[in-house]
């Protein structure tokens, strides 16, 4: 086993004290946005080994099949399928879409060949892999997630159009355009697509409509009694005046996650997380195609050739209880599963689901890991990544949680 450190990301939109008050650290004075637990070659986790530390990348490309498993070789290759992030946020990430596996293999090595550095700011695709990704909540999680249908989003267009009616405004054209696509008789994936592009589209239009669309709502909030769709626009609004990002979330479903709840992201689902804390776990990969909310690169051409158009429910995970305090979440990708476990302070040990490489964070109180080649205590706030030759792996309860419940977060490849 192998004791890790983390990279932590501070983007703007990320908490000051949300990471640190989960682990039990000292807050660092700034955004801590996202905390990176992987080998993703952007921000890889740094092992603790005899030899000194080493980027955990480098040291599983040095021994794949033990650290990741001869199956998880021949199906992913050398390199850990998952990335696993605790995210924190306080105000908007951006609206965004990710690719399929085939677009981001094919378009990773037109840019490639067309010579465009990797960290270019126009560069869409960082990486050859896709990132399907799910999300767990720790706190109350607020998001948008995919489409909602035609005829619910028709409904709050025109909820805008009555609150700029109601402030003494005339109706702008593009509200107008927007509203009556909506109800266009057409499949609902092209009247979904005419919306969005038009609203995106729409340059200074689009942007004299955010303002006067938030404004109008806004004078209807004074006593909180907007639907929390609309009130999205105007808290949106705060936080990315004029962006076309803000009525498009009227096209999404607004999702609120309790405690435990767990939602996935597949290929071509259009979503920004809005804030919460949670645990993020993903394919390994950074490919995010931004379609506002934002102010970095907008490509709208990709973005379209990538998002998918139909309507969808939330597409929330269900939980898997295997007992022992023990949960499971397994969300229809084969990169990853996510498992929970919580121990009395004299509760018995439990096994961890791992199927080649696994993961693990703690998160409250201590643990001792035991596996058939050695042991480790693991600290609140402490990570590991235990190879696949250290299977299998038992949790117990250890005296340094003080009396209190301890609680692990783990990530193996899906079963």
């Amino acid at each position: 086993m192998f004791a890790l450190t983390n990279a932590l990301r501070d983007y703007p939109w990320g908490s000051a004290t949300a990471i640190a008050e989960l682990l039990g650290t000292e807050p660092g004075g700034g955004p801590e946005a996202e905390l990176w637990m992987g080998a993703h070659p952007d921000s890889p986790s740094v092992a603790r080994t005899p030899e000194g530390p080493v980027a955990l990348d480098a040291l599983i490309a040095a021994q794949p099949d033990a650290m990741l498993g001869a199956d998880v070789v021949a199906s992913f290759g050398a390199r850990l399928p998952f990335l696993a992030k605790l995210l924190a946020a306080d105000r908007a990430l951006s609206l965004q879409v990710h690719p399929t596996l085939a677009r981001a293999r094919q378009r990773f090595a037109d840019e490639e060949a067309a010579g465009v550095a990797r960290d270019a700011a126009g560069r869409n695709y960082k990486d050859d892999n896709h990132k399907p990704e799910m999300l767990y909540a720790l706190t109350p999680f607020h998001a948008l997630c995919g489409f909602r249908p035609c005829a619910d989003a028709a409904v709050l267009f025109e909820a805008v159009a009555d609150a700029i009616t109601a402030a003494g405004a005339q109706v702008p054209e593009l509200l107008k355009l927007v509203t009556t696509t909506l109800a266009a008789d057409m499949a609902e994936p092209m009247v979904i697509r005419s919306a969005f592009e038009a609203l995106i589209g729409g340059a200074e239009a689009s942007r004299e409509l955010v303002e006067l669309a938030a404004a109008s709502l806004a004078r209807q909030d004074t006593e909180g009694g907007l639907d929390a769709a609309l009130r999205t626009v105007v808290e949106l609004s705060r936080q990315y005046p004029g962006d076309p990002g803000v009525l498009i979330s009227l096209l999404l479903n607004r999702v609120s996650l309790r405690p435990g709840q767990a939602m996935y992201l597949p290929a071509g689902n259009i979503h920004a997380y809005l804030s919460g804390l949670g645990v993020e776990v993903m394919a390994s990969s950074d490919n995010v195609l931004r379609g506002g909310l934002t102010g970095k690169h907008v490509d709208v051409p990709e973005l379209l050739a990538t998002v998918d158009f139909s309507s969808t429910e939330v597409p929330l995970v269900p939980t898997r209880t295997t007992g022992l305090g023990q949960h499971v979440w397994e969300p229809p990708f084969a990169e990853f599963a996510l498992q929970r476990v919580e121990l009395a302070p004299d509760g018995e040990p439990v096994p961890l689901v791992q199927n080649g490489p696994l993961l693990v964070l703690a998160v409250s109180g201590a643990v001792l890991l035991d596996s058939p080649r050695g042991d480790m205590v693991l600290p609140r706030g402490g990570s590991v990544f235990v190879p696949a030759v250290e299977n299998p792996v038992m949790v117990h309860p250890h005296v340094d949680a003080a009396g209190q419940p301890s609680v692990v977060f783990a990530v193996t490849v899906a079963g």
